[in-house]
């Protein structure tokens, strides 16, 4: 053999060396991997057993994950369907709410009725022109402040919108103040704070201590024409949780500050359509300088209302009409008080600029009027409770003989009200022990989600939560004890199960997943999502419409959970690169409940944010 020759050998031998020696670090790097507690796909050892908190454990161990970029790209070559990227929309659509677009209505040439602010209430986009892209935040979007001091304050450029503050700057609703907006606590009845105010109502109903909440029975409000909501911020310390409601109108982004400000509210008008909510949901309802027409159509507004109002509940009217002298206003007022009259309402009490009536507790009233009193009382085949898409009617729902006879809800009050069965249970066919077996079931799914997310969990993380099936609100009644509100979602097939939820002292909406929510983008730090998506397939609706759309209100950085059968989980997995999702995830499985009815995957995953990047 040559010097060549003996050369070539030497360096081959070297080689096979490196190799060898490569592949030993390789192998060991994976053992090492695969042991340590970051590993994808073996349990902890503190998943063994029990969860830290000494609850039983309710997911059974964990599913392997396999390589999503693998997967990806082999899908996209396949597959057509798999996107590599989902383009962005034009930032001139960084605010879009697809079905409260007024550029819809003329796009499609609709006619909607401006008086009966039919122009307000949703018209949803046909499915050819839908946007398939993301929505932008604006440009210097900064993560928002969190709770408890967004309360007071947030960032301008996550909602670069001030004239509200120069429009309202006499009655303290608004002040910029360099790259924050504050929030004085202020609005149109009450300059002074709402705090105030509040403490000035609940005097007024002489209750003790002068406290609203009167001792737990007042929990549910819906303030319609909130402002930015500060009326429902400052109830929050007395455990009572306002639905605030306003139309995107000329304040169009009220309801944007108030959900950026970590303060349960909606998009949402008093128009044609009965608002997404079902009877005898509020304790209280309370319109402070709204701006609504009460007596339009044989006072078809103030009806709803009363739909809405719990036996005995009080309705708060602060406004020019209940004190103001002049000829108009006191004719306003005198038709208002013989409209509510003949509605058996009666006046608790009036002071200064307010009054406040309070609905009957029974029939007696209704049954006493003379024959052809009008508003009538609805027939007996009406669905007091159905709330989609249906047209508001103007007549009285009486009560049921039961609630007539027991001169009232039934409801404990507030916060036994949140774990306690509520009589209405019985009208769905669910038992109290069945009631209780799902509140405790959420709550051990619950306590697995945070086990799950607290290795990237900060503190405060969430704020503004929601649950797009909430069944019985056993998911939001699990997380009562942390800082967050919960907007529960009945989808329409399940739209009977939302008065459960008011009976809770929870609130939410009907919503049909097939179309966009009535929202702003980025308003939810958390969206939990069990079977949503096996409920539009079976429906025939498109998956990836609703991940664009949980994606446009979904904040960055926030999560998402998504509970559903393996084939969804794997397929939503093979989308979380292309919508900017893959900050970080995990997919488990859990171990089979009471409420599992197939098998079922765990997706957690987290939408990827830069500071500084408004592509995201």
């Amino acid at each position: 053999m040559n010097k060549v020759d003996n050369g070539e050998a030497m360096h081959m031998t070297k080689l096979s060396k490196y190799i060898l020696f490569g592949s030993i670090v390789f192998l060991g790097l994976i053992c090492l991997y695969y042991g340590s507690a970051f590993a994808p796909g073996l349990p902890r050892a503190n998943d063994v057993g029990g969860t830290e908190d000494g609850t039983d454990p309710v997911f059974g161990g964990f599913v392997p994950k396999v390589n999503d970029i693998e997967d990806l790209l082999e899908d996209q070559e396949n597959n057509p369907e798999v996107p590599k990227s989902i383009p962005m929309c034009d930032m001139r659509l960084s605010e879009l709410i697809p079905c409260l677009d007024r550029n819809l209505i003329y796009q499609l040439k609709l006619k909607p009725n401006l008086t009966l602010m039919e122009h307000y209430e949703r018209h949803c986009p046909p499915p050819e022109r839908r946007y398939n892209c993301l929505v932008p935040p604006p440009v210097g979007y900064k993560i928002p402040i969190r709770w408890p001091a967004s309360r007071d304050e947030v960032w301008k450029a996550n909602i670069p919108h001030t004239h509200l503050a120069q429009e309202k700057s006499d009655q303290n609703w608004m002040v910029v103040n360099g790259e924050k907006i504050n929030f004085p606590g202020g609005g149109t009845h009450f300059h002074k704070g709402a705090d105030k105010y509040i403490a000035a109502l609940a005097k007024m109903l002489k209750f003790s201590g002068d406290k609203l909440n009167n001792g737990g029975n007042i929990r549910t409000v819906l303030d319609v024409g909130c402002g930015v909501a500060s009326f429902g911020a400052y109830l929050l310390p007395l455990d009572i949780i306002a639905m605030s409601l306003a139309p995107n109108d000329v304040h169009e982004n009220q309801i944007q500050f108030a959900l950026e400000r970590g303060i349960p509210s909606t998009l949402g008008v008093l128009g044609t359509k009965r608002l997404p909510y079902p009877s005898r949901a509020f304790d209280l309802a309370h319109c402070s300088r709204c701006r609504i027409d009460w007596l339009q159509r044989d006072g078809i507004l103030l009806l709803e209302v009363d739909r809405l109002l719990r036996p005995g509940g009080y309705f708060v009217y602060s406004s020019p009409e209940a004190y103001a002298q002049d000829p108009e206003n006191r004719r306003i007022w005198n038709a208002m008080y013989d409209l509510l009259r003949r509605m058996c309402w009666r006046v608790v009490s009036r002071r200064d600029q307010t009054v406040i009536w309070a609905k009957p507790t029974t029939n007696s009233c209704y049954l006493k009027r003379d024959a052809g009193t009008h508003p009538p009382l609805c027939p007996s085949g009406d669905d007091s409770d159905a709330a989609w898409d249906v047209l508001m009617k103007a007549c009285i729902t009486p009560y049921s003989a039961k609630m007539h006879r027991e001169r009232g809800s039934g409801l404990v009050p507030w916060p036994r009200r949140l774990t306690s069965a509520p009589p209405r249970l019985e009208l769905l066919g669910v038992s109290p022990e069945e009631f209780q077996e799902d509140t405790r079931i959420w709550h051990f799914r619950v306590v697995e989600y945070w086990n799950q997310m607290k290795a990237v969990l900060k503190r405060n993380s969430f704020r503004n939560v929601m649950d797009m099936n909430s069944n019985l609100g056993g998911f939001a009644a699990a997380l009562h004890d942390k800082d967050v509100w919960v907007m529960n979602v009945a989808p329409v097939n399940a739209s009977a199960k939302l008065k459960i939820i008011y009976d809770r002292g929870l609130i939410g909406t009907v919503h049909d997943w097939c179309e966009s929510f009535s929202t702003y983008p980025r308003t939810y730090d958390l969206l939990h999502a069990w079977a949503v998506f096996s409920e539009i397939e079976e429906r025939g609706c498109s998956a990836e419409d609703l991940l664009i759309e949980m994606d446009r209100i979904l904040r960055p950085d926030g999560f998402v959970i998504i509970r559903d059968k393996p084939s969804v989980t794997n397929y939503i997995r093979k989308f979380l690169t292309a919508l900017r999702w893959d900050g970080w995830s995990v997919e488990v499985e859990p171990r089979i409940d009471a409420l599992t009815s197939s098998d079922e995957r765990v997706l957690i995953t987290r939408k990827k944010w830069e500071e500084g990047v408004s592509t995201l």
